[in-house]
């Protein structure tokens, strides 16, 4: 029984404190989300772990945090300034935007590879409508960078836009990390940061968004080598996603991308996907992008961009590998890979199956009653006790034990501590599972020795 929708996990994120709608007071922004207490602590484990994975435990990685604003130039090298766009057409009556080929895709037409005046044939070809009933019109190119001006003066020569990538960071700085480290070749250069798309039509919670980050690296090889490499860091990708991140081996597939889906950098890519509510859907891509990136700076700025061997001065430019995560859509996916429903005393149970890494709290301490001061006092000092030895310890003492439970259920938390009368005579407390629901007696003695084991 866990037969669920995304309208679930919404209203679960929201209710919790995972994740927000953006602005939600003054009716929201669209495609925009805030991460609330419980989101804030699962996003930033999956970037923890992400760093440490792929960062600090090799030796062949660099970290970077590049601006958000660059020089337009590099859009212009990078040729998102004439390929980063996406076909719209709008209702004819109400003037509203769709994109449209999720449009297409939304009455059932596989338009992969399909241009825009394709794309249009279909509409005219089968009378398609807009949601609204109306004629659709006006298709067109529509580029996704976010524009705006540095500045006091609105001109041509102030604009500059917000990145849409974090991957041109890496490769301005190409030269800088040379010089500063000289690393040996293969080694790549990570980082994590926001990017900005101006979608026509966001949709599917965090799954496309307007504002988003993502974490991926650039690793720089010779070109002899680099199917090789490509193979190695396809495995590097799946253990994450099995072992890192714990996704159901089941829901997690590869897909090789035809030439005419591929970004216009790539030779070869391949998507990795999760079966979200929604469908399977893109989480993490992995490109080669040969030496199209550092060719086209190097072109633009006339500085060179080669590599030399250091063991026979041989001048190359490296081709570039590129693993990328999209982070939002990872959080996204660990939720629903979490969320569990069953049946408790006849009753319908929600609950967050999350891995002990990525709960916000190990385990939440209540006094049976918060109305009796002895209890509260014994708890006080049970939570502080935890409090010392683990991080992620929170206190409860909201609602009746009931309620209690159910909340850190759906919150996921491993353990719950219960302080009752009891306690006061023998010095032991109620521990319960959550996802087994058993409760067992513990001495508050050897609490720290079975979380630890446990």
């Amino acid at each position: 029984m866990n037969e669920f929708k995304l309208e679930d996990i919404i209203s679960l994120s929201k209710r919790r404190g995972f994740i927000y709608p953006g602005s939600e007071i003054y009716g929201g922004l669209s495609g925009t989300w805030d991460y609330g207490p419980l989101g804030v602590s699962l996003k930033r484990s999956i970037e923890n772990l992400w760093w440490n994975t792929f960062v600090e435990s090799r030796s062949d990685m660099y970290g970077l945090d590049s601006a958000i604003l660059m020089n337009s130039k590099v859009w212009q090298a990078s040729g998102h300034l004439d390929t980063f766009i996406d076909p719209l057409i709008e209702d004819a009556k109400t003037k509203k935007r769709y994109r449209l080929d999720h449009l297409l895709e939304d009455n059932g037409y596989d338009v992969s590879g399909l241009s825009l005046d394709q794309m249009v044939k279909i509409v005219e070809d089968n009378k398609i409508v807009s949601a609204e009933g109306h004629e659709l019109k006006n298709p067109a190119k529509f580029n996704l960078m976010f524009k705006s001006f540095i500045g006091p003066v609105e001109d041509s020569s102030s604009i500059v836009y917000l990145r849409p990538e974090t991957a041109q960071g890496m490769f301005t700085n190409f030269r800088n990390i040379i010089d500063s480290f000289y690393p040996d070749l293969p080694f790549g250069i990570a980082q994590i940061g926001k990017c900005f798309r101006n979608e026509i039509s966001p949709r599917d919670f965090l799954f496309r968004s307007r504002e988003l980050e993502i974490m991926e690296f650039e690793y720089f090889v010779d070109p002899s080598t680099w199917q090789a490499q490509f193979d190695r860091l396809i495995e590097f990708q799946l253990d994450w996603y099995h072992n890192k991140l714990k996704l159901d081996k089941a829901k997690i597939r590869q897909v090789e991308i035809p030439k005419e889906n591929r970004a216009h950098y790539s030779s070869r890519t391949i998507d990795f996907e999760y079966q979200f509510p929604f469908g399977f859907k893109e989480i993490g891509g992995f490109s080669y992008r040969g030496d199209f990136d550092l060719t086209s700076h190097q072109k633009l700025t006339q500085k060179s961009f080669e590599y030399i061997n250091k063991k026979n001065n041989e001048r190359i430019i490296p081709h570039v590998l590129e693993p990328s995560f999209g982070l939002d859509r990872q959080v996204l996916a660990v939720i629903c890979d979490s969320y569990r429903i069953d049946q408790i005393n006849g009753e319908q149970r929600v609950y967050l199956d999350l891995p002990r890494e990525f709960s916000a709290y190990l385990v939440a301490v209540s006094p049976l009653l918060k109305n009796k001061p002895e209890l509260v006092k014994e708890a006080r000092k049970i939570f502080d006790l935890l409090k010392s030895k683990f991080a992620k310890v929170t206190w409860d003492d909201n609602g009746n034990i009931g309620k209690r439970y159910r909340r850190q259920d759906e919150i996921g938390t491993p353990f719950c501590v219960t302080v009752d009368f009891e306690t006061l005579k023998d010095k032991s407390v109620t521990v319960r599972d959550r996802n087994s629901t058993k409760q067992q007696r513990i001495k508050v003695a050897d609490l720290i020795q079975f979380f630890n084991n446990n």
